[in-house]
């Protein structure tokens, strides 16, 4: 039986629609390095919590105000 996960952690597809992004979105800034899901122990299952879907619209807000990726990584995440 798989062990409980905490309300606030998320699966990629629920955090895509709370994050108002898609999936593919998601997968795109794991692989950029911009989010770092949490693995859970033992298992490849990446969850979301509420830091990260903040995290995910504060990229896509930058991006579609103009902002690379790039330059939202270096100057907008930095130390994030």
């Amino acid at each position: 039986m798989p062990e409980a996960q905490p309300k606030e952690l998320m699966k990629i597809g629920q955090a895509a629609k709370v994050a108002g992004v898609s999936t593919q979105t998601i997968e795109y800034y794991v692989m950029l390095g911009l989010v770092t899901p949490i693995v859970q122990p033992g298992t490849r299952r990446r969850f979301f919590d509420p830091d990260l879907i903040k995290r995910i619209r504060l990229i896509r807000e930058l991006n579609d105000s103009g902002y690379t990726l790039r330059e939202i990584r270096t100057t907008w995440l930095r130390g994030r």
